[in-house]
C-alpha cells in the first residue's frame, strides 16, 4: 500500500508565487531557458537551469552550475522570497486549462515504494538524463520539481479534497500560458491523519510524467542511505516530492510524429506499401486528427490522409495494442526504417499541445511526412504499468504541466 506523507514545504510567499512558478526544467533547451528568465530574477528556472546565469561557453553540467543553483535557492530563502511551513502539511494543487480542472494532493512519496514497485513506472529512463538531476538534487539538498503521479480514484479522498477546495486558497494566479493555479494548505492534524490513512489503503500509484525526475530523486535517497548507515527511514531523503491526481481527472494529449524522408521510396511506392497494413483514405487539405483508437492522420505532399489499421495488425496485448506501437511496428519500422525511435535522428516527436499546424510547418521546413495520433488513454497507461511492462518512447503528453518552485522539499530537514 502507498506511503504518502505530509511535509514542511519551502514555498514562495504569496506576493512572489506568480513570478517564481516556472514550467519544468526539461521543456526548454539552453537558449530557450536563457530567454525565459530574462527580466524575471525570481523565476524558478534560474535555479532549475542555473546555466542561465553563465556565458554560453560554460558547460551546462559544470560543477559551478549546480553550486550556483544552491546559492540562488539559499539566497531566495534568506531574503524571504521562500518561506517554510512550521508543521508537516498536505497541499491541494488545482490547475485549470481551457475551463477543465484537475486537482491533486501535494505530498511526499516513498523511495521504498518506488524500489518495491508500489510506485509503478511505464517508461524506461536514460542514465545520462538522470545524472543532471541527481547532481541538482544532491547539491541543492532539495527536490524542486514534483513528480506527477496518478492513482485510481478513491471516493473518500475525493470528498476531502472537494471540501477543502470550498475554502480560501493560499495561492490563486494565472500563468503566462493562461493556466489558472490554485493551492490550499491542509494543516489540521486530524485531516492530515485522515488523508495519510486513506492513501495507506491505495494499492499503487503510477508515474504519469517525470520518470527521470523520479529516478534521480530515488537515487539520491539511496545514496544518502549509504552515506548515513544509521538512517532510520524517517529522514526526508527517504521521500520525494510528488503531486497525486485521481486517474479520472487526467487528460493525455497525443504525441505526434514527423519523419525526415520516405526511406528511399517515392510517394506512390510509400502509399502502396502502407496500404498493405492500413486502409488509406485521402482527406484533402484540412488537417486530420483521428477520433478513435486504431486510426492515424498522415500529412504527405500537401495532403492529409486517414490511416485505419487493418484488424490483423491490432493486438490485445497492453503494449503491442497501443496506437504508438501499431504505428511503429507496422509502418515506422518496416516501411520507413525507423528501428529505434529513441536514437534515430530521422524521427522527431511533437506534443499535441502544439497542434496539427505544427506538423504541417515541420513538413514544409525539414521533414517529409507527419503522423497525428489518437491519444493514449489513462486506462492504457495503468494497464501497462500493472502488467509490469513499458510503453514505447513518447507515448503520452500530459497537459497542463505542473509548475516548479511552488513547492520545494528539503532533504536535510
Amino acid at each position: 500500500m502507498a506511503v504518502v506523507k505530509p511535509f514542511q514545504a519551502v514555498r514562495p510567499n504569496e506576493e512572489s508565487v506568480s513570478q517564481v512558478a516556472a514550467l519544468p526544467y526539461d521543456v526548454y533547451n539552453r537558449k530557450e531557458a536563457c530567454e525565459a528568465v530574462k527580466g524575471n530574477p525570481l523565476s524558478f528556472l534560474n535555479i532549475d537551469r542555473a546555466e542561465t546565469q553563465f556565458p554560453d561557453d560554460v558547460d551546462t553540467y559544470a560543477d559551478c552550475v549546480y553550486k550556483k543553483a544552491k546559492e540562488l535557492l539559499d539566497a531566495r530563502i534568506a531574503d524571504g522570497t521562500f518561506i517554510q511551513d512550521e508543521t508537516p502539511c498536505y497541499y491541494i494543487y488545482q490547475l485549470t486549462m481551457n475551463g477543465r480542472s484537475q486537482t491533486g494532493i501535494v505530498a511526499c512519496s516513498s523511495v521504498d515504494d518506488y524500489v518495491n514497485q508500489i510506485v509503478k513506472k511505464h517508461e524506461n529512463t536514460r542514465e545520462e538524463k538522470e545524472i543532471d538531476r541527481i547532481r541538482h538534487v544532491d547539491t541543492t539538498d532539495a527536490h524542486t520539481g514534483p513528480i506527477f503521479l496518478a492513482y485510481r480514484a478513491v471516493e473518500e479522498i475525493d470528498r476531502m479534497v472537494h471540501q477543502i477546495c470550498t475554502g480560501t486558497p493560499i495561492y490563486d494566479f494565472v500563468s503566462d500560458d493562461g493556466i489558472e493555479h490554485k493551492v490550499w494548505k491542509i494543516a489540521a492534524p486530524g485531516l492530515v491523519k485522515r488523508i495519510e490513512e486513506a492513501f495507506a489503503r491505495v494499492p499503487a500509484t503510477y508515474i504519469a510524467d517525470g520518470h527521470h525526475r523520479a529516478a534521480s530523486a530515488v537515487k539520491v535517497g539511496l545514496k544518502r542511505r549509504q552515506e548515513n548507515p544509521e538512517y532510520t527511514g524517517a529522514e526526508q531523503f527517504n521521500y520525494f516530492l510528488s503531486v497525486l491526481f485521481p486517474d479520472e481527472q487526467l487528460m493525455i494529449m497525443p504525441y505526434n510524429r514527423v519523419v525526415k524522408d520516405l526511406n528511399g521510396l517515392s510517394e506512390e511506392e510509400f502509399l502502396s506499401r502502407i496500404g498493405e497494413e492500413f486502409i488509406v483514405t485521402e482527406k484533402g487539405m484540412n488537417p486530420f486528427s483521428p477520433d478513435r483508437k486504431g486510426t492515424f492522420g498522415m500529412y504527405l505532399g500537401d495532403k492529409w490522409y486517414c490511416l485505419e489499421a487493418k484488424p490483423e495488425i491490432v493486438s490485445d496485448d497492453p503494449v503491442k495494442g497501443l496506437d504508438v506501437s501499431v504505428l511503429q511496428d507496422a509502418l515506422l519500422g518496416p516501411v520507413l526504417g525507423i528501428g529505434d525511435p529513441r536514437t534515430d535522428k530521422r524521427i522527431d516527436f511533437i506534443g499535441g499541445i502544439r497542434g496539427l499546424k505544427e506538423l504541417e510547418r515541420r513538413v514544409a521546413e525539414d521533414m517529409t511526412v507527419a503522423f497525428s495520433m489518437y491519444p493514449t488513454s489513462i486506462q492504457e497507461l495503468l494497464d501497462v504499468a500493472d502488467a509490469g511492462l513499458l510503453m514505447p518512447p513518447k507515448s503520452t503528453w500530459f497537459e497542463p504541466k505542473l509548475r516548479s518552485g511552488v513547492f520545494i522539499h528539503k532533504l536535510g530537514e
